[in-house]
This record gives structure tokens, sequence and C-alpha cells, in this order.
């Protein structure tokens, strides 16, 4: 079983994690638990409502059962789709993990699971001097890793877990994504299974836009 509280982070940016922490965030609400999601940094936002929003940040909103701000679940939300240390020096924006880890403590106060999703990859920085990796430090979170089944992702793959585990923070279980149809996705799976010491937790096929990932996760792994 993994924890409640878990922080989602890919091999790459645009590897499905934010299908991967709607899904999460279904199953642990067909357990019964109030669930919501965070996104703490986004970049790539549209202006809506009088604010910056983001559409993963969106996305997690309409699965959450537990009713939030938009700031709360996104409270740095930068308008250009680039790297978001680069995007918050462009808005001449600091961003604080105090000010992150006081509205994740928040979230959990009126949530039984928060389910955070990083920005990219594991260490993506956030300023100039830490990454997507402190902040899930600072709060303190098991991990899950996606990793988007593609060639090179046997790499990128086992230096992400070898960096969470090196962080001195649990990678919980890792998922198998298909974006896209690769002839060798069984071999590249059953690779990663055998070098990856964390759990499988679900091979996610190609999926519609309106099919949920929670149908190929595995609940037995789950609270």
């Amino acid at each position: 079983m993994i924890p409640e509280h878990i922080f989602v982070t890919g091999t790459d940016t645009e590897v499905g994690k934010t299908r991967i922490t709607t899904g999460l965030m279904a199953v642990l609400q067909q357990q019964g638990l109030k669930t919501a999601g965070m996104k703490p940094i986004a970049s790539g936002c549209d202006w809506t409502e009088g604010q910056w929003q983001n559409e993963d940040a969106l996305a997690m909103i309409k699965q959450s059962n537990v009713n939030l701000p938009y700031s709360s679940v996104n409270p740095y939300a930068f308008e250009p789709a680039i790297a978001p240390h680069i995007a918050a020096q462009q808005n001449k924006t600091d961003i604080s993990l105090a000010v992150i880890k006081n509205q994740f403590e928040q979230i959990k106060q009126q949530s039984d699971a928060v389910i955070v999703e990083g920005a990219g990859g594991w260490l993506v920085p956030i300023n100039e001097t830490e990454t997507m990796a402190d902040l899930a430090a600072e709060l303190d979170l098991a991990v899950v890793l996606v990793v988007a089944i593609k060639l090179g992702c046997i790499n990128h793959a086992l230096l992400s877990a070898q960096a969470i585990e090196q962080k001195g923070l649990r990678l919980v279980g890792w998922v198998a994504n298909h974006l896209e149809q690769q002839n060798e996705s069984v071999e590249m799976i059953d690779t990663l299974k055998r070098h990856i010491k964390a759990p499988c937790l679900g091979v996610v096929p190609q999926l519609r836009v309106e099919q949920s990932a929670a149908d190929y996760l595995c609940r037995e792994a789950l609270p």
C-alpha cells in the first residue's frame, strides 16, 4: 500500500503526469477518501476569470472532491510555457517553498489524501538554488514516477529512480504510460520492472480524452 499523500513526478515534461495524477485521485476517491490535487507551480497558463490558470491544475480541480480555490491548488501560475524558474524570473517572482508548504498544509487539513504534481522532471529548477526534488522533500512526500514508454525511457526512468532514492525519499511505485505506440513496449516495461525496486502501479495504454487512467492502476497497491 502506498501513502495517501503523494508527489507525482515524471521522467520528463509531457509524459502524462496529470493523466496519472487524476487517475490516482479517482482510485483514492473510490476508496471513500476526500482527495485533492495540487499543482504548486505551473507554466503555460491562460488568463481566465481574472487570473492565470493552467489546464493541468484545472483538470485536478475537476477531479477533486474537496472544494478549493484555484489559488490554493496552483499558487504559482505563469503565462509562458517554459521552465518554471525562467518563467518566474521573467515575471520577477521568487518561488518560495515556504509559501507552497503553507498552502499544502491547508489543503491537507481539509483532505484525507493530497496528490501533488510536479512540473517537468525530478530535478527541474524552481529558483536559483532549489529544484522539484527539494519541493517533494519539503512536503515530506512519498513519490510516484510516471514513465513515458518510448525510446530512451529506460535510462531516464532509472536515473530518476536513483535520484529520488539519493534524495532520501521513498519511491513507492511507478506507472508505465503509453503516449504513442511502441513495438518494443513490453520489453521496455519488463526491463524497468527488473531494475526498479518499487512496484509498477499500472500500465496505461493510449487513452482517449474522456478515458481515465484509474481503470489501469493497481488498486492492490493503493490504500
